[in-house]
C-alpha cells in the first residue's frame, strides 16, 4: 500500500483559495462525515455566508476562522479507490515560511494556486521556490478563480507563459497546469463543461495518476538503524540468540541474501532475514518499517547504517547545507552549538560559518550576512562531534535531510538540506 499513498501540498499567495480547494476536493470525492458537513454549514450561517464555506473543513484554529486565513499546517486525509492521499494545507503569509517548509518536506507533489484575477505573486514565487528547493519531484500550477475571469482562455496562457518564464530559474522536473475554480468545483474533481478549450485532467485525476515510484532512490541502499531487538527468552531456543536491527528503508532494494556493509565499523555480512509485523519478506525498499537479521554477530546500535560495500554514504563530520532557521528567540550565528538530527543519529554541531543569506523572492545571494532570522534560508558550514553518513539532499532527501535543535529547550529551531558532505 505504500506506493498507492501520495503526500501532497498546497501553496500560494494569500486568499488564492488554497483551504477552499481542498474543502472542494474532500466534498466532492465524499470524504466528509455529515457531522463535519453540519458543523461547516453552521459556522458559514453564523458568519452571514450565503453558501457553505468550504475552506473551514482545513482552517481549524479560531484565529484562522477569524482572519480567512491560513496560519498553522493542517494535515487532512481522504482516499479515492485507486490511492490514498495525505494533505498539507500549508500558510502563505511570508512570517509562515517555517511552516510551508514543514508541510513541503515530506511531499510528493506541490499544488501552487494563482489567482486568475492577480496573476503570479511574489509568495507565489516563493513557494514555488521552496517547494523546488525542498526537491518536491511534481509541481501543478492550478490557476484559480477562473470564474471570475469569464473562464478566459487567454488569461490562462498568459499566466502559465508568466510561471513558464519564471521555472527556468527553478530546478523543476515535473511541471503542469490545470485552470481551476475552487469555489464552484471546476477541473477539481470533474471535468469542467465552463471551459471547453482545456484539454486536460482534472486536478483529483491528475493526483490519482502521477506517477511516483521511481521517485524514489531505488539505487543507494540506505537502512539507518532505529532500533535493536533483543527478546532475550531464554525458555524459546529460536529467540534465544535473536538480534534484529529495525528501521525505515530510506534507499535502495535490500534483499535476504545481499552483502551489506555496517557503518561506522566498515565490518561486512550477508542479510538473512527481512521481517515485518506481516511475516518474511523477500525484499524491502523505501519508505517500508522492517527488521533484518544478519548472518554474522556485528556491534550494532541506534543511529548506525547498512549500506552496500561498494555503495556508500559519505561518511564525514563536515557538511554544508541549506538551512531554513525557524527559531522566534534567537539567531543562527557562527558559533552556534546545536544538537543535529539526521536519519536516527543524533550529535552535537557547531556552526563554522554562514556562506551566505538567499532572498528567496529574488533569488538573491547575500554574502555579507552574519546570521539567519526567523524563516530565513541561507547555506551554512558545520562540523558534528561524531561522524554523520549522509547523501545529497537531491540524491536522497531522507539521508540528505535534518533537523537543528536547541540543546537546552529540546526545540526544533531550524530545517536543513545537505548540499555537500567533504
Amino acid at each position: 500500500m505504500s506506493t498507492d499513498i501520495l503526500r501532497f501540498a498546497t501553496a500560494g499567495s494569500v486568499d488564492d483559495g488554497k483551504s477552499t480547494l481542498i474543502g472542494r476536493l474532500l466534498f466532492d470525492s465524499k470524504s466528509i462525515f455529515e457531522d463535519q458537513l453540519d458543523a461547516v454549514e453552521r459556522t458559514s450561517r453564523g458568519r452571514g455566508e450565503e453558501q457553505t464555506n468550504l475552506a473551514l473543513l482545513t482552517d481549524g484554529l479560531r484565529a484562522e476562522r477569524e482572519q480567512g486565513i491560513t496560519i498553522d499546517v493542517a494535515y487532512r486525509y481522504f482516499a479515492t479507490p485507486r490511492r490514498t492521499f495525505i494533505i498539507a494545507d500549508t500558510p502563505g503569509h511570508i512570517q509562515y515560511t517555517r511552516n510551508m517548509v514543514t508541510g513541503a518536506s515530506t511531499s510528493d507533489l506541490a499544488v501552487i494556486l494563482v489567482d486568475a484575477r492577480k496573476g503570479l505573486q511574489e509568495q507565489s514565487r516563493r513557494h514555488a521556490f521552496l517547494a523546488t528547493l525542498l526537491q518536491v519531484p511534481h509541481l501543478v500550477v492550478a490557476i484559480n478563480k477562473m470564474d471570475l475571469v469569464d473562464y478566459s482562455q487567454e488569461r490562462f496562457e498568459e499566466i502559465k507563459q508568466e510561471f513558464t518564464d519564471f521555472a527556468t530559474k527553478l530546478d523543476v522536473s515535473d511541471l503542469t497546469y490545470i485552470p481551476i475554480s475552487a469555489l464552484h468545483g471546476d477541473n477539481v474533481v470533474d471535468r469542467s463543461i465552463n471551459m471547453p478549450w482545456y484539454d486536460g485532467s482534472s486536478l483529483l485525476h491528475h493526483l490519482e495518476h502521477v506517477h511516483i515510484a521511481s521517485d524514489r532512490n531505488l539505487i543507494d541502499a540506505r537502512f539507518p538503524v532505529q532500533f535493536v531487538i533483543r527478546p532475550q527468552r531464554a525458555a524459546d531456543p529460536e529467540l534465544h540468540d535473536y538480534r534484529g536491527y529495525a528501521g525505515t528503508v530510506a534507499g535502495g532494494v535490500f534483499k535476504a541474501g545481499d552483502e551489506i556493509m555496517h557503518l561506522p565499523s566498515g565490518l561486512t555480512s550477508r542479510i538473512a532475514k527481512i521481517l515485518t509485523a506481516d511475516g518474511e519478506l523477500d525484499e524491502a525498499f523505501p519508505p517500508m518499517s522492517v527488521t533484518m537479521l544478519l548472518e554474522d554477530e556485528i556491534d550494532i546500535s541506534r543511529g548506525d547504517m547498512l549500506c552496500r560495500p561498494n555503495n556508500q554514504p559519505v561518511v564525514s563530520q563536515d557538511i554544508e547545507a541549506m538551512v531554513c532557521w525557524m527559531a522566534e528567540s534567537r539567531k543562527l550565528t557562527p558559533r552556534s552549538r546545536l544538537v543535529i538530527k539526521h536519519t536516527t543519529r543524533n550529535a552535537k554541531v557547531m556552526v563554522r560559518d554562514i556562506r551566505y543569506r538567499l532572498d528567496v523572492n529574488t533569488l538573491h545571494r547575500d554574502e555579507d550576512a552574519e546570521d539567519l532570522s526567523l524563516n530565513e534560508i541561507g547555506r551554512v558550514s558545520m562540523r558534528a562531534t561524531q561522524p554523520l553518513f549522509a547523501d545529497e539532499y537531491k540524491e536522497n532527501r531522507l539521508t540528505g535531510g535534518f533537523v537543528l535543535i536547541e540543546e537546552g529547550s529540546n526545540t526544533t529551531v531550524a530545517a536543513g538540506m545537505i548540499v555537500r558532505a567533504e
